[in-house]
């Protein structure tokens, strides 16, 4: 059971005159998709996220641009990534509370391993803590 984040590497395939492509399969994800969906066009002075799920697992890749993530655990554990690599993932637990700034051209991918229930989400920081 994965109960910290952590960044995948996914393969690159390709060279620089001609570009690139990244592929994941089963082999290379720690849960079988249910979901994929993105996110763009967000102003670069909002903050998204202030959440954490009971069940879901999530993978958060920038397609394009940058995205900083900011994630706590009930541990008080805390953690900062800064994805700016389409060929780079970002592995997100259960039980984490994320949220995520973006730059004005990013374009954010999310592999999640279930549908979307509301149910499943925590939306209230204290409420996350207990």
């Amino acid at each position: 059971m994965n109960n910290k984040p952590y960044l995948i590497e996914f393969p690159k395939i390709g060279e620089s005159q001609l570009g690139y492509i990244s592929v994941s399969e089963k082999n290379n994800l720690p849960f079988i998709p249910k979901r994929i969906y993105w996110t763009y066009f967000t102003p670069e002075d909002v903050v998204r996220g202030n959440h954490a799920h009971y069940e879901l697992e999530q993978i958060l890749v920038a397609v394009a641009g940058k995205i900083e993530v900011d994630i706590v655990l009930q541990n008080e554990d805390s953690f900062h990534f800064v994805l700016d690599s389409p060929n780079f993932g970002l592995f997100i637990p259960k039980m984490a509370w994320r949220t995520m700034k973006y730059s004005h051209n990013s374009v954010q991918m999310c592999i999640a391993s279930m549908e979307y229930d509301e149910n499943d989400y925590i939306r209230n920081y204290d409420q996350f803590k207990r």
